[in-house]
């Protein structure tokens, strides 16, 4: 009787280490429910690659079909291979967690001159530093035409959003500065470190550092978007430039390769196979621990299955828990492309989704799935529950618009002439901007980011609207502000809808003309 009731308990385990009967059927009905042109899904179990497959196409009006080759910007996903970077320097005594970020960067500074002394290391990659959600974000993305240094040379010139330590904010300027970090201590540039000590010992043959070199021609998935109201006719666009922001989002993989990945992940830092460490347990430890703890917010009931008790951020990872089990997790969104990487430690499984499309239903459904398949409990509809929650949140953004609409001062004019307000702006951390006049209209040029160009309509008093005429930036008031003697004096902005991805971080720009 025992032995029977043994060789049950190794055949269940045996079909939970095979691929889920259904995946097929689920990637399908969420490509078609989300609007997806193509996704590569990985699973990892136990120690070895249980999947790596790739559906759809890499372009839509395309032949050419995703496969588990097919390279994706993997963006925020980046962050767990910054730390990972930053461990190694750790396990060599090159680096301590807790090293003040100015002995490696010496003229590195904050606004706050007391963060600029305190600041560590681990800090940087665990979103406390006092700086805004996203606040920087505009230096880099759309595409500008800052340098690394540039940007990082701008951080003492944000002003914090909280004091420091006091709360979680994501933001990934902090990153760019640790891979700075990593330039200084190794004295090779991030790149060149990520390439050489990790994605060679790790076998990820196939992974590339920014999209620098790649042609539509290679085996590379195209993002796709509709527009930032996510409305429009879903079209392929051009690839986000990355180099400038490297390490907070730079990382163009295939499921191959995140396969070898999850795997040293969940061995705690040991290459699989081999023996050899890439970091060292502690290391590993130190990455999976909890540095900040975020706000868990209630789930709508038809996502309630999936109700975090707890939420919070390592180092370079996001942590929560999903039905009692212990979560370690990342996104990762592009213009036109979002990821997913989940590894639950206690299970030994990681998945990994990625899409070629900027709505995070389709891996968020399917990550679902696939973990309660790994748990062995009954799953419910997460794709249509997923979608629903989608919609239901488009139709609250719709209405809260109405109601800026309706409160919206009727019959104003300017407090000027437009040609008065025709000019160029300087904000302390971003640069310039210019407001001119053509056709008896005024536009608003953003000068470091070319994307960043549109018609600015009347919308009130002194507030305008900025219509960019790329569709895939979110519109933003602009609000300009006059002095005693009706001279304009400067101008500020705010993304108008919920919609707008955090990193459109209007709101911490103060234009001065």
């Amino acid at each position: 009787m025992l032995f029977k009731r043994v060789l049950v308990f190794l055949y269940a385990i045996s079909l939970l280490a095979q691929v889920p009967p259904g995946l097929d059927a689920w990637v399908e009905r969420s490509m078609r429910e989300f609007d997806v042109p193509g996704i590569a899904v990985a699973i990892v179990k136990d120690g070895r690659v249980v999947a790596t497959k790739g559906y759809g196409v890499r372009k839509l009006g395309s032949p050419a079909r995703v496969d588990e080759h097919t390279l994706f910007g993997i963006a925020s996903n980046t962050k767990a291979f910054t730390t990972a970077a930053l461990a190694i320097l750790v396990d060599e005594g090159k680096l301590s967690w807790d090293d003040p970020v100015t002995k490696h960067l010496p003229s590195f500074a904050m606004f706050d001159p007391y963060a600029s002394r305190e600041v560590r290391v681990r800090d940087l990659v665990s979103h406390k530093t006092g700086l805004g959600l996203g606040a920087g974000d505009l230096m880099f993305w759309p595409d500008t035409t800052l340098t690394r240094d540039q940007v990082v040379a701008a951080v003492k010139s944000i002003q914090p959003a909280s004091s420091f330590r006091s709360t979680y904010a994501y933001n990934n300027l902090m990153f760019v500065v640790a891979g700075e970090v990593i330039h200084a201590v190794s004295g090779k540039s991030y790149e060149d470190f990520i390439r050489e000590r990790v994605f060679t010992p790790v076998g990820m043959t196939e992974t590339k550092m920014t999209n620098n070199g790649l042609r539509e021609t290679d085996n590379t998935a195209v993002p796709h978007s509709r527009g930032w109201r996510l409305e429009g006719e879903l079209k392929a666009i051009p690839w986000t430039r990355d180099d400038v922001w490297a390490p907070a989002a730079g990382v163009k993989a295939n499921v191959t390769d995140l396969a070898k990945w999850m795997l040293v992940q969940l061995a705690q830092g040991e290459i699989i196979p081999g023996g050899k460490r890439l970091f060292s347990q502690r290391a590993s430890r130190q990455m999976w621990s909890m540095q900040t703890v975020s706000p868990v917010g209630q789930a709508p009931p038809e996502l309630a299955d999936g109700q975090a008790q707890f939420a919070g951020y390592g180092l370079g990872w996001s942590l929560k828990d999903y039905r009692g089990r212990k979560v370690v997790t990342h996104g990762g969104g592009l213009t036109g492309m979002v990821t997913q990487t989940t590894l639950l430690p206690q299970l030994n499984l990681g998945i990994v989704v990625l899409t070629n499309q900027e709505e995070g239903g389709a891996f968020q459904a399917l990550t679902n799935l696939l973990v309660d398949h790994y748990m062995g409990v009954a799953s419910p509809d997460w794709i249509g529950a997923i979608k629903a929650n989608t919609v239901k949140g488009r139709v609250r953004q719709n209405e809260r618009e109405k109601k800026a609409i309706a409160a919206r001062a009727q019959n104003t004019q300017p407090s000027l002439p437009l040609a008065a307000y025709a000019a160029d702006y300087r904000d302390a951390w971003y640069g310039k901007a210019t407001v001119e006049t053509t056709a008896g209209q005024l536009r608003l040029r953003m000068r470091q980011t070319p994307a960043m160009q549109g018609a600015l309509q009347h919308w009130h008093y002194n507030t305008f609207v900025a219509r960019w005429d790329d569709q895939t930036i979110p519109d933003a008031y602009v609000t300009f502000s006059l002095d005693a003697q009706g001279m304009i004096t400067g101008m500020k902005m705010e993304a108008i809808s919920d919609l707008a991805d955090f990193s459109f971080d209007f709101q911490d720009l103060d234009f001065k003309r």
